[in-house]
């Protein structure tokens, strides 16, 4: 059985898939998004080290909260970083009939003949993908998050070829992505798309950063306020979006 290396667990999430969700959060990021709310999350090697059963008997103490429409998330960090025991985890909860989500960046994504045999293996125990489009502009992708974009727009389009169901996440971010130029660029991405069930937009907040300053990290984005109300909508609009969802994981 397979270790995985976890940073948190939410009993009670609401905003991370379908329903009332046992959300997992993986420990271990190679993103480092100018915004992140959880940069103690980035170290592989640290964490609480459980088996795929162990948090499959923590998430099943909630399990009648959860009703017919929710089940597992498991988030980050970054979930594909350890996929195996993810895959152990989903596939112990389908088992039982459990809804299992993916919500990740999708960065470590790639066409390696070995790497898709452990992600397809990944997908066939995945009910639902929330995939994370952090900017549309790939040197805007690199200055925001200091990791390339092409690869995870060809994992959206990967998913596609699964006819994997995916809802698209977007972090509206003030000066960063909230240009209307990028936002339809985004919009003209995701009508190439046949499996998007959902678009939601996360506006961006700062509740994270006493986490950066515990840490001796510098963050960038001080004076980088809110969405508006107006701003929200405008990008709602453009991305056609179903739902609205604070940015919390904590």
């Amino acid at each position: 059985m397979h270790i995985g290396n976890i940073h948190s667990f939410e009993t009670f999430g609401s905003v991370d898939g379908p329903g009332v969700r046992f959300v997992v959060f993986m420990q271990g990021c190679r993103m480092r998004c100018k915004y992140c709310h959880n940069p103690d999350s980035w170290k592989m090697d640290a964490g609480q080290q459980l088996d795929a059963q162990q948090v499959l008997d923590k998430a099943l103490r909630y399990k009648s909260y959860w009703g017919d429409k929710g089940g597992i998330t498991v988030s980050g960090g970054e979930p594909l970083l350890q996929m195996e025991f993810v895959t152990e985890l989903f596939t112990l909860a389908q088992d039982m009939g459990i809804h299992t989500t993916l919500d990740t960046s999708g960065a470590p994504f790639n066409r390696d003949p070995d790497y898709l045999l452990k992600f397809n293996a990944l997908m066939d125990k995945t009910s639902l993908v929330m995939l994370d489009i952090k900017h549309i502009d790939p040197k805007m992708h690199l200055e925001l998050t200091k990791c390339p974009l092409e690869n995870i727009l060809d994992m959206a389009a990967y998913l596609d070829e699964l006819k994997k169901d995916v809802w698209i996440r977007h972090v509206l971010v003030d000066g960063y992505t909230n240009d209307e130029t990028y936002l339809r660029q985004t919009a003209d991405f995701l009508k190439t798309l046949s499996n998007v069930r959902r678009v939601e937009i996360l506006p961006y907040h700062s509740f994270g950063m006493y986490k950066w300053e515990k840490l001796g990290l510098p963050y960038e984005l001080t004076d980088v306020a809110t969405p508006t109300d107006e701003q929200i909508a405008r990008a709602g609009e453009i991305l056609n979006v179903q739902s609205y969802a604070d940015y919390k994981k904590d």
